[in-house]
């Protein structure tokens, strides 16, 4: 068994796409979960799988939820390896002091065409980002909701994508710990 981590995106935002945590437990354990924690309505869990495809699993628990819920979420799937390393290759350490202004966002891919002068046009001279292999990296001291960057980072990258804040990075990170 495998220790997996599902990010879900635009699920329980703004009353829309509703999936109380609970339901989407029960679903994964449908789909052969075992042990499932969930943190925050967002959408994040943390479970063991004998699966070892990473986009079949996205794609598996993506028609689960069309199928029973009438939608369907952009699911993206991590190893606890991968998750350990973005929190490892954090190039802004600086900012875990104040952990609401440093968003990770995982990307489905790595981009091939990413767009870095219109990123670093759109920046506020306060930001700063990085993009390492499929990790962006935005460090946001004005916070994500006041920044033009937050907001088309993804159009610019040309790869879908799910942001988390720092502390959920890395309470994820704990929780998958704690299933191996």
């Amino acid at each position: 068994m495998n220790t997996w981590i599902a990010l879900f995106r635009g699920i329980n935002v703004g009353g829309h796409h509703l999936l109380p945590m609970k339901m989407l437990a029960a679903l994964i354990e449908d789909l052969g979960g075992t042990q499932v924690r969930t943190y925050i309505q967002s959408g994040n869990a943390v479970f063991r799988h004998a699966g070892s495809d990473a986009a079949a699993m996205s794609t598996q628990i993506e028609a689960a939820v069309l199928k029973k819920y009438g939608f369907s979420p952009r699911v993206l799937m991590l190893t606890r390896k991968d998750l350990e390393g973005a929190v490892s290759a954090n190039p802004f350490p600086q900012a875990q002091a104040q952990p609401k202004t440093l968003h990770l966002a995982f990307l489905a891919q790595r981009p091939t065409r990413p767009d870095l002068a219109s990123l670093n046009a759109v920046r506020h001279d306060t930001e700063e980002f990085v993009l390492d292999g499929n990790v962006f990296y935005l460090h946001a001291p004005r916070g994500v909701g006041q920044s033009k960057l937050a907001a088309c980072y993804e159009k610019l990258l040309g790869v879908p994508a799910t942001a988390r804040n720092w502390n959920t990075v890395l309470k994820v990170l704990e929780m998958a710990k704690q299933q191996s």
